[in-house]
């Protein structure tokens, strides 16, 4: 976990910060590479990068020397990396580490990859920013074939993602998909290893890591619907502090806020966890209003419910088109449904 410590005492406002220097965190996607010796995830120090040199260009006082830190947090979601997501606790193992630290008051804000983020936040804390969203689609990297149709049957797919295996089975039946985790650069190692004859990364981490070139192919949303909140970074910080909010709420990209909103209403609705293939991509399309389209499947593919909505690009449109859009989902598979991937 990459971190950001705020070291200048004018900047905080209190004179504790002479004495104990309050922390700022930078959260993404993986924090760690959890092999025998943890390194510092490249994806997550690039995104921690990204965060410093924004605050750092909006605000003057932060851009003074020293006045951010980063540092490294560790996650038990990134360190065991040899079990489903699902059997291990689900998504808030990427988050717990850091949400104690934040609410415990040794750091001042946490960035996360909002597609790790639960849809409930502890008490006490905000997310008061989500920064531009980066390309929401999923890249395909294989040495042998240039999209998934042309694998040949029996090939071995590695994902992490019942999003994505889900929609692979579901188009392709004759591939076999497995669990595959690990940072960005330990699955491509996987991958020329042979451990796998394909695997499908978010295009997102890839640009944010400076290896688009690495994507084989680029997936149409069409094709593999992304998982919700995918390519969005949201940053969080205590809900009584209210200068972290100033700065952050500054940082705002709203069109990206309002997207997320709607996309993780629909996965609150539908209750959504580890085990449920769910995906969901909100937009503002030509005309400026809300596009939306959201997605609900069984993990081995066989059965697939989809729907649509649009609507005004507002917050109260945009939660009302996924709640509705997850109710109906949540309607058309029935109780039975979800009892089957507890």
């Amino acid at each position: 976990m990459a971190t950001l410590r705020c070291t200048n005492h004018t900047l905080l406002g209190s004179p504790t910060c002479l004495a104990r220097p309050r922390r700022a965190v930078v959260r993404a996607a993986v924090a760690v590479q959890a092999e025998a010796e943890p390194k510092d995830s490249p994806l997550a120090l690039a995104q921690a990068r990204q965060t410093r040199d924004e605050l750092k260009a909006a605000h003057t006082e932060l851009a003074e020397d020293g006045a951010i830190e980063i540092i490294i947090i560790k996650t038990t979601g990134d360190m065991i990396l040899d079990k489903p997501l699902a059997d291990i606790g689900g998504k808030g193992l990427f988050t717990k580490e850091i949400d104690d630290a934040l609410l415990q008051g040794s750091i001042d804000i946490a960035v996360h990859s909002m597609k790790d983020v639960p849809t409930y936040l502890p008490e006490g804390m905000i997310l008061p920013c989500n920064l531009p969203r980066e390309d929401v689609r999923d890249a395909f990297i294989c040495l042998t074939a240039k999209t998934l149709g042309e694998l040949p049957a029996g090939s071995v797919i590695g994902s992490a993602s019942l999003r994505r295996q889900s929609q692979i089975l579901y188009k392709y039946p004759s591939l076999k998909v497995v669990n595959f985790r690990g940072n960005v650069q330990t699955r491509l190692r996987k991958l020329k290893e042979g451990d796998v004859h394909a695997t499908l990364l978010a295009l997102a981490g890839l640009k944010r890591l400076g290896m688009p070139e690495t994507a084989t192919s680029v997936l149409s949303v069409d094709e593999m619907l992304p998982a919700v909140a995918q390519g969005a970074i949201g940053i969080t910080c205590r809900s009584n502090d209210d200068k972290m909010m100033e700065y952050l709420s500054s940082l705002n990209h709203e069109d990206t806020r309002l997207a997320v909103a709607c996309e993780r209403e629909f996965l609150s609705v539908l209750d959504g966890n580890c085990r449920t293939p769910i995906a969901a991509y909100a937009y503002r399309d030509k005309d400026g209003n809300c596009s939306f389209r959201g997605l609900l499947a069984s993990p081995d593919g066989s059965i697939v419910y989809e729907t649509s909505r649009s609507g005004t690009y507002s917050l109260d449109d945009m939660v009302a088109i996924g709640q509705d859009a997850g109710h109906e989902l949540k309607s058309k598979a029935g109780p039975g449904f979800f009892d089957g991937l507890q």
